[in-house]
């Protein structure tokens, strides 16, 4: 099995493009596995600032075949051209997929360094394709893996310490924008119940704000604010709320979007500044609404660059822990790609074995005798196994496993078929590896 991952990033294209390829991100995972045999797991990481899908594919071969199903998926889905999506993806595999998933968890991949919410979206990601079926065990064990590494970084490194965040920066900055900086003055309206709502509602409630409305254009805001506290609005509670609002937040990314001449019209008399931070993807509020006097709008692209930097001794100890750990994550897989290989050489051995011992036994009987050669074979053959396990085990440490099964083929011309290809599944259950060394044989 390969691993291979799409990636489109703020790093790499406009966070508009971005919010339009994630567009009917939600099914994009089990479309491509019904349609096509290149894809055999996928897990879809869609955040205000990255689309990116992990997949797996049966052979290297198939890698190609798999992204062309993906991007053709990705633009039917969002109403991109081919050639387009094709352009804002770009392509990694093997060892790449790995170190780029641990750097994205632990944070270091982000518009704001060391965040905190990306290790939760990895965690939800990985929740989201197993509820659904799409992650296959390879990719179970790599999100898995990530989220281990996020969770070493935040406790052996300074990185995070401040809590930082998309949202904090961005309240941060609404915060020097405004007159007044005090919070506990200030009438808030978010829209949106998701995790981003949770959070900014969390966050402002560290700053004091207590007035504090919430609109869901899907009806959920009294559930919302059940839990969280604050004022659940409706259609028509709205206006009047974003009338008297200092601040108004945009968490939903919904269909709905608040337009400009609209707000005009709502704001229509009012002297009182309003701040608009709109972190959705796609958009809660018109970007012409930064045009409207008496209005700033901040946005995504606004946090990615006020955000500080961190401690670059943080950054150091944080990118070793990644590292690191992406090697032994490395290390384990090449291990686990050669127990093909050794449980064809055991097989082939104790045909040979049997046969041997039925030649014994045709000429001898089940007599003491006959059990005595066999106890003496089976501790040969025990023997025999245990250098070439371990030697598997150490060239699939430094990624020479190819030339372990070329060699079983070269000398015993035993043919290694390898997970995923065509061999019946209840073969490859025969024989179970045994990790700690072949000592049952």
């Amino acid at each position: 099995m390969v691993l291979f991952s799409l990636v489109a990033t703020h790093a790499d294209i406009d966070l508009e493009t971005v919010a339009q390829l994630s567009n009917g991100s939600s099914g994009i995972a089990a479309s491509v596995l019904s349609g096509s045999p290149a894809v055999s797991g996928a897990v879809v990481l869609a955040t205000c600032n990255r689309y990116e899908i992990y997949g797996e594919a049966p052979n290297t071969d198939d890698v190609e075949a798999a992204r062309a199903a993906l991007v053709a998926q990705i633009s039917e889905q969002s109403g991109l051209a081919e050639p387009l999506v094709s352009r804002s993806f770009s392509t990694r595999t093997g060892p790449e997929v790995t170190r780029h998933l641990f750097a994205v968890s632990a944070g270091l991949d982000s518009a704001v360094v060391g965040e905190r919410e990306i290790a939760g979206q990895v965690r939800r990601a990985l929740i989201t394709a197993q509820h659904e079926g799409t992650a296959s065990a390879g990719l179970v064990r790599l999100f898995q893996a990530a989220s281990k590494t996020a969770k070493d970084v935040g406790a052996q490194t300074a990185l995070g310490s401040r809590g930082l965040s998309i949202v904090s920066v961005a309240l941060d900055l609404a915060t020097d924008l405004s007159e007044n900086p005090d919070w506990s003055t200030k009438k808030v309206v978010v829209f949106g119940t998701g995790a981003y709502a949770g959070a900014t509602m969390a966050l402002l409630r560290e700053r004091g704000c207590t007035d504090i409305s919430v609109f869901s254009s899907s009806g959920r805001a009294e559930g919302f604010v059940a839990t969280r506290g604050g004022t659940a609005l409706d259609a028509e509670s709205l206006r009047p709320a974003v009338a008297a609002a200092d601040v108004m937040i945009g968490c939903s990314g919904s269909d709905t979007r608040v337009e400009a001449d609209e707000l005009a019209q709502v704001r229509a008399g009012s002297t009182q500044p309003l701040i608009a931070i709109d972190l959705a993807l796609t958009h809660d509020f018109d970007p012409a609404v930064g045009e409207l006097e008496g209005v700033e709008l901040l946005t995504l692209e606004s946090v990615r660059l006020a955000a500080p930097q961190e401690q670059a001794e943080s950054l150091a100890q944080a990118s070793g822990i990644v590292q690191g750990a992406a090697k032994a994550f490395e290390q384990e897989r090449e291990a686990r790609s050669v127990d093909s290989a050794i449980v064809a050489l055991r097989r082939h051995t104790m045909n040979v074995l049997d046969a041997e011992m039925e030649k014994v036994r045709a000429r001898h009987g089940c007599t003491a005798a006959a059990e005595e050669v066999e106890f003496a074979l089976r501790r040969m053959v025990k023997q025999l196994l245990h250098v070439p396990t371990v030697r598997a085990r150490e060239l699939a440490a430094n990624g020479q496993q190819d030339d372990y099964v070329a060699a079983l083929e070269a000398l015993y011309g035993i043919t290694v078929e390898q997970p995923g290809t065509s061999a019946p599944a209840a073969a490859q259950a025969e024989c179970p590896v045994d990790h700690q060394g072949l000592e049952s044989a």
